[in-house]
């Protein structure tokens, strides 16, 4: 997997480096027990600051994508082998107050729930590699290119 970073963005590096590899595990570029780039290559790599990437790392982890072991670096997590109904209950919960937030924002710029609806089907049909509309559980390639919000 090749990370990129977008020096001119908004967004942080460390949440780049953080989307990227969550984007990967989604679509199955990333698959549990894959090694990930030691901090100091990736820093190196990107031109970025070894605590850029470290940072990036701690999240990840955080979140259950990675797990860092000293001495045998950072490999992505078995998240379906390791979460715990506790832990699902939390990505729940952070989902829809993510959601919520996306949803505040839209409206606030002026956006209709109908519209908010739209987008977010289209995007987790891209998400999931189906066609919005596709019955549940017919799919195409998760890695297909998904839009960008």
């Amino acid at each position: 997997m090749i990370i990129q970073i977008d020096l001119s963005s908004d967004e942080p590096i460390y949440l780049q480096i953080r989307s990227q590899v969550v984007h990967g595990v989604a679509t199955g570029e990333l698959q549990a027990g894959d090694a990930l780039p030691s901090v100091r290559s990736l820093a190196t790599d990107l031109g970025v600051n070894m605590h850029t990437v470290n940072k990036a790392y701690a999240v990840l982890r955080d979140e259950g994508y990675v797990a860092m072991r000293r001495g045998r670096g950072v490999m992505v997590a078995d998240r379906a082998a390791s979460l715990t109904p506790e832990a699902h209950s939390l990505d729940r919960d952070r989902l829809a107050d993510d959601l919520l937030k996306l949803a505040l924002e839209h409206r606030a710029r002026g956006g209709s729930r109908e519209e908010f609806l739209s987008l977010a089907i289209e995007q987790a049909a891209a998400a999931y590699g189906v066609a919005p509309g596709t019955t549940p559980g017919t799919t195409s390639n998760p890695a297909s290119n998904p839009t960008k919000r």
